[in-house]
């Protein structure tokens, strides 16, 4: 059955089979109104992180798509017409001559298939062997050939970020660049410390972050993609020795933008920012304003003419950020080229482990569920922490 989701897009939730595999008899589906589809469709996705739940919904079509036009059914599909799909598909190539699809990709098109053969309850395709050892050699096939290697952004260090944040308050002469400044340097240093990914920092409201005397910002992350069910998680910014590098200062001087501009819009700001105000000392100390709307985003865009929006900053816009900022900062172009919107994330796990800290310890701030994905970063950033090719330096 297929219920509209969105304007243009369409999921099927599969029919179960008569007889599953446990033998007993699965009941007549029922006939639902539409009412009944589009709520359980939303069940459904909203199981999963929106990013998640639409590549489920797009795989499964593609998937579907491909198997009416071969003649083959998709549900229950059969290991060999997964397998045949995975090689036809892994054999497509571009106009460039590399291949169309990564291996990534096809390993999340199992992964789909997959849940939605375990939602009627039918066994998933990706279980059997036969698909297991063609992923498995395809990986292999990709590797030897040297095509669709996994590219990972490059961490933005402390050091980096100082350098950046210090470049832009010097070149910031007008209070449109003022206003930009304060935001990047505050998305900059959170985004770090906190080590967010670019949903988080979208998703951040003034409500979630809270002064705190001795361990400076208390921020909550209300969801996350490793926390769907919405349990929350506390990351903290201390105050550091130095305030060109303090997360709290950063963001105590771009809250009072965001209390200018919810007490008189554009024209507050300008009267804030109207003169050259680089600070030459803490001032996450200092009384902070009180804010009569705290349900709204802590980071906004900012137009051309220094308006502020009122809508989130997107995740792509904060991508868009660092890189700017990295480029007014005067960082190389081969090192701007390599960035994105996990750069500050990486950076900050680069860093922990650069400085003796536990993958447990890098878990409590990071919010990754598996101590693995921790160790992705030591094999790609960070190559000689624990290694005893150190023992031989001179």
């Amino acid at each position: 059955m297929t219920t509209e989701t969105m304007p243009g897009e369409a999921i099927v939730i599969p029919a179960p089979a008569a007889a599953p595999a446990g033998g007993s008899e699965m009941p007549t589906p029922p006939v639902l109104s539409p009412h009944a589809k589009a709520c359980i469709i939303a069940a459904l996705e909203q199981r999963h992180a929106p990013s998640t739940a639409r590549n489920y919904r797009q795989d499964w079509e593609k998937f579907t798509a491909w198997c009416s036009t071969h003649g083959h059914i998709s549900i229950p599909a059969h290991p060999a017409v997964v397998a045949d799909y995975l090689t036809e598909c892994a054999d497509l190539r571009t106009e460039a001559g590399e291949r169309a699809y990564s291996m990534n990709t096809l390993a999340r098109w199992v992964a789909s298939i997959n849940y939605w053969h375990r939602a009627v309850d039918h066994r998933a395709p990706g279980d059997f062997q036969l698909v297991k050892d063609t992923i498995a050699g395809l990986r292999r096939t990709y590797a030897a050939a040297g095509d669709r290697p996994v590219k990972r952004v490059a961490p933005l260090e402390l050091a980096e970020i100082e350098h950046i944040v210090t470049t832009l308050r010097a070149d910031a002469n007008t209070w449109q660049a003022r206003t930009r400044e304060r935001r990047d340097s505050a998305l900059l240093l959170l985004g770090f410390l906190g080590a967010f990914r670019r949903s988080e920092l979208s998703d951040l409201q003034i409500r979630d972050v809270t002064i705190h005397s001795s361990d400076g910002l208390h921020m909550r992350v209300r969801r996350s993609k490793t926390d769907q069910t919405g349990q929350g998680l506390v990351k903290a910014a201390p105050v550091a020795l130095t305030h060109t590098v303090c997360g709290p200062c950063t963001y105590r001087r771009w809250l009072d933008v965001l209390a200018a501009h919810q007490t008189d819009g554009r024209p507050g700001i300008i009267r804030l920012l109207r003169i050259d105000d680089v600070p030459t000392g803490h001032v996450c100390h200092l009384p902070h304003p009180d804010l009569t709307d705290v349900d709204v985003p802590v980071f906004r865009p900012i137009r051309v003419n220094g308006n502020l929006g009122d809508t989130a900053l997107s995740g792509q816009a904060i991508h868009a950020a660092y890189r700017r900022a990295a480029q007014a900062g005067g960082l190389s172009p081969a090192k701007i080229a390599q960035l994105g919107g996990h750069s500050v994330r990486a950076g900050f796990v680069t860093e922990a482990l650069r400085n003796g800290a536990q993958p447990h310890e890098i878990q409590r701030q990071t919010g990754h569920a598996s101590p693995t994905t921790v160790g992705i970063y030591a094999r790609e950033h960070n190559p000689l922490t624990g290694n005893a090719v150190t023992r031989f330096a001179r």
